[in-house]
């Protein structure tokens, strides 16, 4: 692997670590105060995966920058996050977080398909064993979505509104980077815009199914993954306030 490839991959790995990490503090907000005790359970079982996920994203950059996956997670300021959008905004109603988790879990499924085929081993490795756990939150997710779809009108009303205001965000996660051309080039990853035509595909023929309609507003609130809005800020401000109070501890 070359350098320019290496530094890349370091890059692309923190987007993929970053994603994880903070949608799974989003949906643990939900522990405790979740529908009925069942979903309670099944949906921080959801967070800690995404937890885990975010964990074996940052071990395979620390192998390749040498930096402490620690300071990583708990000693970066929200300028230097690169997750998208969609997943720092607050978790709203429980239609809003499923059909997030659903919009995310559809393009992680479409994505780790295409990084299990990487020639670089660890990476293709990790993205196969991910994508396993990932078929079932899909399945997961999918049903919520038909349910809270095909329910209510009231239901239905709450998941169409969520659908119209994370559609353009999800669309934020097929902006291609600088250093994804470098990773396509090598076969170490793919561009993320080639993954949009089938994510549209599998996503939009689910939701038209559950009577939603699809938002003619695709366009992503920004394509810089540098560029935060203030709900990351407190976000980060709880999650890392112990290891900031105590940074020499040792856990």
């Amino acid at each position: 692997m070359t350098p320019q490839v290496q530094s890349a991959l370091a890059q692309k790995l923190l987007f993929l670590a970053d994603d994880e990490l903070i949608l799974a503090h989003r949906n643990s907000e939900w522990t405790g105060h979740g529908p009925i005790l069942e979903e309670d359970i099944a949906f921080t079982n959801i967070a800690l995966d995404e937890m885990g996920h975010a964990a074996t994203w940052h071990r395979l950059r620390q192998e390749l920058t040498g930096e402490d996956v620690d300071t990583a997670v708990f000693f970066r300021d929200p300028a230097a996050y690169r997750n998208g959008q969609l997943v720092e905004l607050p978790i709203g109603d429980w239609a809003f977080s499923m059909l997030r988790q659903y919009l995310f879990d559809v393009y992680e499924m479409v994505h780790l398909a295409q990084l299990a085929a990487s020639s670089y081993r660890p990476l293709a490795e990790a993205a196969a064993k991910i994508r396993i756990e990932e078929i079932y939150h899909l399945r997961h997710t999918a049903a919520w979505v038909t349910r809270l779809g095909l329910g209510t009108a009231e239901s239905h009303r709450r998941m169409q509104t969520a659908l119209d205001t994370l559609w353009p965000y999800a669309h934020q996660l097929f902006v291609n980077m600088p250093e994804d051309e470098e990773l396509a080039e090598s076969g170490t990853a793919v561009r993320p815009s080639s993954l949009l035509e089938e994510w549209q595909h599998n996503t939009t023929s689910h939701l038209t199914q559950a009577n939603l309609t699809i938002p003619t507003d695709h366009t992503p609130p920004t394509t810089d993954r540098a560029h935060h809005t203030h709900h990351l800020t407190g976000l980060l401000m709880e999650m890392q306030s112990v290891a900031r109070q105590y940074p020499t501890a040792v856990w």
